[in-house]
């Protein structure tokens, strides 16, 4: 598959976590998941080989649980390091990756300060999150149960903390 440039109508959109709503149900996972399998259906995926990985991962640390995806970084240092051009900044801004051109070399995995790349070692590449291209929305936050995720840009991110509706601590 060759870098497209297409017109990303999620541009500078960004997928945020509320800590204080986020209870490590992992349904953010499972979404991700199943939207990745061949079917995407539940059913078929947990049926196919290699089982399908999910791009977003729910950790808990010091009590507090969180569901990590890429930042799409602006100034991202896995596509500094990234030495087959792999990865690379799409259009809006988003962080993209080619697996065609990825050459497992796991130099973006090493960068990545938020660990929201990982290996896909049965097909040699990195995976993370693609915001979801063929949906309108992003199966993660449909699937959060608390609506602990949320899908925004920067302005709207500060705008809720600023009126208390996240929690940033």
């Amino acid at each position: 598959m060759a870098k497209k440039a297409e017109k990303n109508k999620k541009e500078g959109i960004k997928i945020y976590c509320d800590i204080k709503k986020c209870v490590a149900c992992k349904a953010c996972e499972l979404a991700c998941a199943i939207e990745h399998s061949k079917d995407r259906d539940l059913s078929a995926a947990i049926k196919e080989l290699p089982l399908p990985r999910q791009r977003r991962r729910v950790s808990d640390s010091y009590g507090k649980k969180l569901s990590i995806g890429c930042q799409h970084c602006e100034d991202a240092a896995c596509v500094a390091a990234c030495m087959s051009g792999a990865l690379y900044k799409g259009e809006g801004g988003a962080t993209m990756h080619d697996k065609d051109t990825c050459v497992g070399c796991w130099m973006c995995i090493m960068v990545c300060q938020f660990g929201a790349i990982e290996r896909r070692i049965e097909e040699k590449v990195a995976i993370k999150c693609d915001l979801c291209p063929d949906r309108e929305d992003f199966a993660c936050v449909a699937a959060c149960p608390t609506r602990a995720l949320f899908a925004g840009n920067i302005d709207e991110f500060e705008k809720k903390i600023k009126r208390g509706q996240l929690c940033t601590t």
